[in-house]
């Protein structure tokens, strides 16, 4: 089977790039990149030190139910080009390991699918998931912090 990374949808971003409301309707912060761990989820890179980026609240779900988490995000506060759906493990991704976890067609997290996936198996990992039918796409988010990273999808 053949998966793809994909970064957020380039209209969702550009809005937020000029300062429309993130999921709590607040406008996005604006800090100065230390260059050390702020991964853009647009371009699937990390931002250079002393670029500017925005901070938000982000949920990666149309509609409200209980399973629609909403967490922290960074993106170039530039425009930027969105990553190109990949099999490639995005540059954002350089810790040890992170949560890898199913979703059904309904949104909702589909129980026994997620776990603490060590980096270079993630792909791996996504590719056993999607052998289940009750599994529509799969999330990467921090193992720390739980943080939105990217979503897998069937190629």
């Amino acid at each position: 089977m053949t998966i793809q990374f994909k970064a957020l949808p380039t209209d969702h971003v550009r809005g937020l790039q000029r300062g429309g409301p993130d999921a709590y309707g607040n406008t996005p912060e604006r800090k100065i990149s230390d260059g050390d761990g702020v991964p853009c989820r647009h371009c699937l890179k990390n931002i250079d030190a002393g670029d500017a980026y925005l901070v938000l609240a982000y949920r990666p779900f149309a509609e409200l139910q209980p399973y629609a988490e909403t967490g922290p995000i960074f993106l170039h506060a530039e425009e930027c080009e969105r990553a190109a759906g990949s099999q490639v493990l995005p540059a954002i991704l350089e810790s040890p390991d992170y949560i890898v976890r199913g979703y059904g067609r309904d949104n909702r997290i589909v129980y026994g699918s997620g776990g603490v996936i060590p980096t270079e198996a993630i792909a791996a990992r996504a590719e056993t998931l999607f052998e289940r039918d009750d599994i529509a796409y799969v999330h990467v988010r921090s193992a720390r912090n739980n943080c939105y990273q990217c979503r897998i999808e069937r190629a």
